[in-house]
């Protein structure tokens, strides 16, 4: 095996799959990267046995085929040390990966390529393009919610739905839910629905982050494709049933108010720097046109913010915690925010006035 390549093209498609590598591995192969390069293209391939991203770059000039791995971080590290622009010279001999570039040379070990993990491949039962951008805007507004090593296991994931011709995303840790939607025009007989693992959402957001362009998305019975020419990302789903989200979503309710999103965002900011760094709780009083912020600790320490809004309903007091109403506000882009206060226990929907593609549940907290 042996190929020359320019630094920048090379670093790129390394630094996408080798995101996927953990620290600790189970096995030592799962911190290498798989290089195959055949007729030309040049393919790199990193596993942590659940996800796998592959990429691939065309190579120019002349090279020998062939097909190893060699430790992911270390090459990715020693790519990003050398200059912008040079050229790089792989090789590989008697079981030793050389790279030369200038004045620098690098031996690496290596782990034979046939011991390589492989994601399974099946033919998807659901399939679809949508334009990476507005599929990285749908994880982007959700995600935040997503349980964090919950033993719900299937709260630690991100509900995926086509139904009538919509692409439904929704998260909920228990304590508040995120919902976002896009039209797809894609029409199934019944509700597809498919939990995909919270690494996974990580690493599709971060991988397809740039362009306009689409990806292709591929749903099995067991996994996940997304992909586009030049990169291919598989995931492992989660083996679970999610909880029926639209019993969780209350009817609007007739305590209802607008705010700017931009001011409210930055008064509860400021008062949560004196809330309760356990619980996070901040007490709201709203009364017509105003809505009054306090926090307290157990150190005595108090703040107090006024936030002018639209309301003409009955004075309301309402206790949230404050790092549910900013992770909302902060992912959100209208000008203004729609709340509704939906029942007696002050459970709140918010969106945007102007749009129904988002809309998210925030529990009520006990002051």
């Amino acid at each position: 095996m042996r190929f020359t390549v320019n630094r920048d093209t090379l670093l790129k498609p390394l630094q996408f799959v080798s995101g996927v590598v953990e620290r600790k591995q189970t096995h030592a192969i799962l911190g290498n990267v798989l290089l195959v390069l055949d007729k030309g293209e040049l393919s790199f391939t990193c596993s942590d046995s659940e996800l796998e991203v592959i990429a691939r770059i065309t190579l120019e000039g002349d090279f020998e085929e062939g097909e190893i791995t060699v430790p992911a971080k270390k090459f990715c590290d020693i790519c990003k040390s050398l200059p912008s622009g040079v050229d790089i010279n792989a090789s590989l001999n008697e079981g030793k990966f050389t790279i030369k570039s200038g004045r620098s040379r690098f031996n690496l070990t290596t782990l034979p390529a046939n011991e390589f993990p492989n994601v399974e491949e099946k033919v998807g039962l659901v399939n679809f393009n949508i334009a990476r951008n507005t599929l990285c805007r749908l994880l982007d507004k959700t995600a935040f919610a997503m349980a964090v090593q919950d033993v719900r296991y299937y709260l630690n994931g991100m509900l995926m739905e086509i139904q009538d011709g919509r692409l439904v995303v929704v998260t909920t840790d228990g304590h508040r839910l995120a919902l976002s939607s896009a039209n797809i025009g894609l029409s199934v007989e019944t509700p597809s629905q498919v939990i995909i693992p919270r690494k996974g959402v990580m690493e599709i957001a971060r991988i397809f982050s740039d362009g306009t362009d689409e990806v292709a998305v591929h749903i099995s019975s067991n996994h996940i494709r997304v992909h586009t020419d030049d990169i291919c990302f598989t995931s492992k789903l989660v083996d679970g049933r999610y909880p029926d989200y639209e019993r969780v979503i209350p009817a609007e309710g007739k305590a209802r108010f607008v705010a700017n999103r931009e001011e409210l965002r930055l008064a509860l900011q400021r008062a949560a720097i004196l809330s309760n760094e356990k619980y996070r709780g901040v007490r709201i009083f709203l009364s017509p046109n105003s809505m009054l912020i306090n926090t307290n600790n157990p150190e005595q320490e108090a703040a107090q913010e006024q936030v002018f809004i639209d309301y003409a309903g009955e004075e309301m007091e309402l206790g949230f915690n404050v790092n549910y109403l900013l992770d909302v506000l902060n992912v959100m882009k209208s000008e203004d925010v729609h709340f509704s206060i939906a029942d007696g226990n002050h459970t709140s929907i918010i969106k945007s006035p102007d749009s129904e593609e988002a809309i998210y549940i925030v529990m009520p907290m006990k002051m």
